[in-house]
This record gives C-alpha cells, sequence and structure tokens, in this order.
C-alpha cells in the first residue's frame, strides 16, 4: 500500500496555478516512489480526502491579508472530522497524538504574513506537525520560485516514502 499525499489548493489565477502545478511536480518527481499524490481544489477537498492521507500540502494566495476563502472553507467544513480542537478558552488544542506532516506555500502581491499566520492558527488545532518552511512568495513567480514550489512537494512526497 502507498502512502498518500493530499495537495489542497486554491488557484484562482495563473500564478498560483503555476506554484500549484510546480508543488505537484515535484511531488510526483520520478525519484519518490511509494507515494500516491492526491490533487484537490479547497472547494472540493473533504474530510475523508485528509483521514485517507499521510501527509498534506496546502497552497494558497493571500487575499486582502488572510488566506483565500475556500482554503479557510475546507478547514471549516473538516476541522472536527479531522480531528480539530480547541481549549476551554478558544485557543489551539490539537486533540490527536499523530503528528501528520504538513506543508505550506502562499502567493500575494504584497504582504503575506496575515494569510501564513491565519493558516498557521487553524493548523496549530490539527494534529498537524510543520515538515518543511514555509514557502512565501511574494510578487512575480519566477524560476526560482517555482524550483522551490517543486522542491516543497518534492520534500514532502520524500518524507512519505516508506
Amino acid at each position: 500500500m502507498s502512502a498518500r499525499l493530499l495537495v489542497v489548493h486554491h488557484a484562482p489565477t495563473p500564478t498560483v496555478r503555476r506554484i500549484v502545478d510546480a508543488v505537484l511536480a515535484g511531488a510526483r518527481d520520478d525519484d519518490i516512489e511509494g507515494v500516491e499524490v492526491i490533487d484537490r481544489p479547497a472547494g472540493e477537498a473533504a474530510a475523508a480526502d485528509v483521514s485517507g492521507a499521510d501527509g498534506i500540502l496546502l497552497v494558497t494566495p493571500a487575499n486582502f491579508g488572510y488566506m483565500a476563502g475556500m482554503l479557510k472553507d475546507f478547514f471549516d467544513r473538516t476541522f472536527l472530522e479531522i480531528g480539530g480542537g480547541l481549549s476551554d478558552d478558544g485557543s489551539a488544542d490539537a486533540t490527536s497524538p499523530g503528528r501528520m506532516p504538513f506543508g505550506l506555500a502562499v502567493h500575494g502581491r504584497y504582504d503575506i504574513s496575515g494569510a501564513v499566520r491565519s493558516v498557521e492558527a487553524i493548523v496549530g488545532a490539527l494534529p498537524w506537525t510543520q515538515a518543511a518552511p514555509v514557502l512565501e512568495i511574494v510578487g512575480d513567480v519566477t524560476d526560482r520560485h517555482e524550483a522551490a514550489a517543486y522542491e516543497l512537494g518534492g520534500t514532502l512526497a520524500a518524507l512519505l516514502m516508506g
């Protein structure tokens, strides 16, 4: 049985689509063996996709200082089913001892810190652990950014190889 890497993304522009495509290509690199890559737009991703995954990679644009609404919708629809938890005071409290590796790529034209922070706040309440540094892309996507996205996809997939 192969490991599964779930890539959840919102790619409303050719720029973000370029990042998603590079992440997927890296995860499907010929050197990666025994890892099935599941490509899910955020609006279609479901709790069952996460439950069946061994790792997850999120890609979002920064919109008005926040993650894309579609990615937030994904979290809103699935949060409790995928192991999310909050403490009595409302702060993040991951309830499961298991720690699924995750990665994150964020693109924005200007400041993306709010988008990164918003995803990290939600992920802090999930039984996930950050497996790679956040790929933060500001402005036009360059070949260097595309290579970094490829590497991020490859890194997450390689972690899942048996």
